[in-house]
């Protein structure tokens, strides 16, 4: 009755309610299932594969399976699924999302739904957000699946090709997502269908999905090459943009973190480079070096987002501080990064294979995910990704008591404030978690209570089991633990002894988040399971959120505010100004998504496109076959080329088009010598003569080695100029980028315009391959002669 009541006050009512009646289903077969034997308890397993076979459904065995699972994990694990995982896993199974407060068991919820679509037999993905909690969630929740007879598969960094396919092989594959990514990307540059180690798609449950789907959808996933870099051309560009002025020469927008050129800048760079316009596609190389010297300028700041170390740029981790050993940023960036600081290039990052984080997930037929977290971005999801969020209500009554913000004037009143709060919170020797936004503000709070000479635990571990480790002990007595807001996610706060009656975990807050999402992720490290804890966030008006989103609100409120001797801000508007600039950040940076998730859908089909063309070239055993239906029509496209439409036929250049058409035939053409009335009588002509040279290449349909070296250059040709389209488009982005000021829409140019390099691609891979095969054939036959010979 208690968490009917409670959920009868949740906003997910409606859905909840029908999901709760499936629910008691489930409990009124508790007692037969536990009557079962072991043996009778694994048999459920072939049982409900036979009846999918004979045609029901997975929502027809929901109530059987869940019971079962259930069952097993009381047997396997001694955990016993609440009534509220039950629900967890009804909304999973709908591909929807879970919203579940921290502490409800979101892992073993996720139990129940990867039991039953399992057993489908077309594999389901379990996706966590580092490797520590897929071997975890793999270890734990892997055993009551073992024990119901499936197998259970680990997908991490550095698996073999053969570990990899018996990972994705089993009927449950846990691992990170972005590894389930990047295995996508190199599944399409293999050179034979047995090297690919993924399964078609089928169902993915996604742990912590606002950070999978949101947070990291701002980076690609990329799989890079490496180039030689003009290293005197970079060089050249960063003294360049060291001559120019802000606001003069380019612009910075703070909010959107983005610098563009002036009229007046690009100007400048045309002037020192002599050129007409940078916006020719033949200077887009330069255009786009010029560009990534003013972003390493401007956005990327020495001992914050990178430090210089024996010569090189090593990448920090914004979030948790870490270097990122062996990491680089790819087109061109780091190098300019490198001109900037004076170092010798490294090797460039080329492109050779990118999704975006959005649309990678996309080509799951069915997904879902958990979170405590997701309501806020629920418009979001549901518009990108077609989920629902359904929030869960918890197994015990929440006791968390948030307190409103202490807003403060200035930095130092709220650091002054916050460590008077501490101290008196920790002579009593309540639990305190402060959270920050950065590494950089956690060592700056550290050294505030060094200062005080105050015992602390700052999370900055080398790894995350260490990372997962210290937070969990973050509600032991007189414990003050220092941890940016995602440090730990995923790991549960358990209170020690007696910390119950100190009124449990005390969360700070030292700023508040670009979205009030991660706000809820920090107030969630406290209350868990019913426990007593409070929160609350101590903020300034100087803090990053508002002058980076709401500066001129700021400015124009700021002699308005009232304050008291300790500089709090006693003014009641002071809290819709700070809801307003959150709002202000999220929307920001949601249109920023958006934008490139409609830039990206462009390429996103031109992927798919390549793709399937690879992958028929790989199950084609008949490449020469191939390679002349996918250029049947390049001697017409190439008389196109060589004899305008409106032109007379003695204004016709048959010389070159003899040479164009003798490099893709092996019976020779002279065109020059003969004389043609019309377009039509050239057009039969070439057909004609094209005819035998089909039936020549057919001769060598049954020569084995010409046939795998063809596969070979063809896969070389799809892939190389892939690549160079890949850093067209990226080019393409940047300038359609700097276009938008002219007031024409960026993503419509960029579909245009990308649609007119993407048919130059495929006219270029057509004649690549058919020139390349008859290069092939030549020398296959003069080795040929001179083996005969010799």
């Amino acid at each position: 009755m208690d968490i009917i009541s409670r959920i009868k006050q949740n906003e997910s009512f409606r859905e909840v309610k029908k999901y709760y009646a499936l629910v008691e289903k489930i409990n009124n077969l508790e007692n037969e299932y536990e009557a079962l034997s072991d043996d009778e308890l694994k048999g459920k397993t072939i049982e409900f594969r036979n009846r999918l076979e004979k045609g029901e459904t997975i929502h027809d065995l929901t109530v059987e399976a869940f019971a079962t699972v259930r069952e097993a994990s009381k047997r396997v694990l001694g955990m016993r699924h609440f009534d509220v995982q039950l629900l967890g896993g009804i909304v999973l199974l709908h591909g929807n999302i879970s919203e579940m407060a921290t502490g409800e068991g979101k892992t073993l919820v996720a139990s129940l739904p990867s039991y039953l679509v399992a057993l489908e037999g077309k594999g389901v993905h379990v996706i966590t957000v580092n490797d520590y909690l897929a071997q975890r969630d793999r270890d734990i929740v892997g055993q009551i699946h073992e024990f119901l007879g499936l197998k259970v598969g680990l997908n991490i960094p550095g698996l073999g090709t053969q570990e990899k396919q018996a990972a994705y092989n089993c009927d449950i594959t846990y691992g990170v997502g972005t590894e389930f990514g990047f295995d996508y990307l190199r599944d399409n540059t293999v050179n034979e269908l047995s090297q690919k180690v993924q399964r078609p798609y089928h169902y993915a449950i996604i742990d912590e999905i606002d950070s999978v789907l949101i947070d990291e959808a701002k980076t690609p996933l990329i799989i890079a090459g490496k180039d030689k870099p003009s290293g005197r051309l970079y060089k050249v560009c960063a003294s360049v943009i060291k001559s120019l002025k802000e606001e003069e020469d380019y612009t910075y927008d703070l909010e959107l973190k983005t610098v563009n050129f002036t009229e007046k800048g690009l100007n400048k760079c045309e002037k020192v480079f002599g050129i007409p316009n940078l916006f020719d596609l033949e200077h887009s190389s330069l255009f786009h070096s010029l560009l990534q010297a003013l972003r390493a300028r401007v956005l990327y700041k020495r001992d914050v987002d990178y430090i210089v170390e024996d010569g090189e740029i090593k990448l920090v981790d914004m979030n948790t501080g870490r270097i990122m050993e062996g990491r680089s940023l790819s087109n061109g960036l780091h190098q300019a990064i490198e001109s900037k600081e004076g170092l010798v290039n490294t090797e460039e990052n080329k492109t050779m294979a990118l999704i975006t984080v959005q649309n990678y997930y996309r080509m799951y037929p069915l997904l879902s995910g958990m979170t405590g977290t997701a309501k806020t971005e629920e418009s979001e999801l549901r518009e990108t990704y077609g989920m629902n969020v359904v929030q869960i209500p918890s197994n015990k009554p929440n006791q968390r008591v948030d307190m409103s913000d202490r807003v403060f004037m200035t930095k130092e009143q709220k650091y002054d404030f916050l460590l008077k709060e501490v101290k008196e919170r920790h002579q009593t020797g309540q639990p305190i978690l402060i959270g920050t936004t950065s590494i950089l503000q956690s060592e700056e709070v550290a050294k505030l209570l060094d200062r005080e000479q105050l015992e602390y635990q700052l999370l900055n571990a080398k790894s995350v089991q260490q990372e997962a480790k210290l937070i969990s002990l973050a509600g032991q007595k007189d414990r003050i633990t220092i941890a940016t807001n995602m440090a730990g996610r995923g790991t549960d706060i358990m209170l020690g002894e007696g910390v119950a009656e100190l009124g449990g975990l005390h969360v700070i807050g030292t700023e508040r988040n670009e979205s009030r999402r991660i706000d809820n992720q920090l107030k969630g490290r406290s209350g868990r399971q019913g426990d007593p804890g409070s929160t609350q966030f101590i903020i300034s008006v100087e803090d990053y959120l508002f002058i980076r989103y709401a500066a001129d609100e700021l400015e124009r409120m700021k002699p308005k505010f009232k304050a008291n001797e300790i500089g709090e801000i006693t003014s009641s508007n002071v809290h819709k100004f700070v809801e307003t600039a959150q709002k202000i950040s999220e929307g920001i940076h949601y249109q920023f998504r958006e934008y490139n998730l409609k830039l990206e859908n462009v390429t996103n089909k031109q992927r798919d496109i390549v793709y399937q063309l690879r992958d028929k070239l790989l199950e084609e055993e008949n490449a020469i076959q191939f390679v002349m239906k996918q250029t049947a029509d390049l001697p017409k496209k190439l008389i196109q080329t060589f004899c305008e439409e409106d032109s007379l036929p003695e204004e016709w250049d048959l010389e070159r088009l003899s040479e164009e058409l003798n490099k893709i035939s092996l019976v020779p053409f002279q065109l020059e010598e003969k004389e043609f009335q019309s377009d039509e009588e050239l057009i039969d002509f070439v057909k004609d003569h094209f005819k035998q040279n089909l039936e020549e290449l057919s001769q060598y349909e049954d020569n084995e080695e010409i046939q795998m070296n063809a596969k070979g250059v063809v896969l070389f040709v799809i892939d190389t100029l892939w690549k160079k389209h890949l850093d067209t488009m990226n080019q393409l982005k940047e300038g359609i980028g700097i276009r938008q000021y002219q007031q024409e829409d960026p993503v419509q140019l960029y579909e245009k315009e990308g649609y007119k390099l993407f048919e130059t691609l495929f006219n270029d891979i057509e004649y690549e391959i058919a020139t390349r095969l008859i290069i092939l054939i030549h020398r296959a036959n003069e080795k040929e002669d001179n083996s005969e010979n010799s």
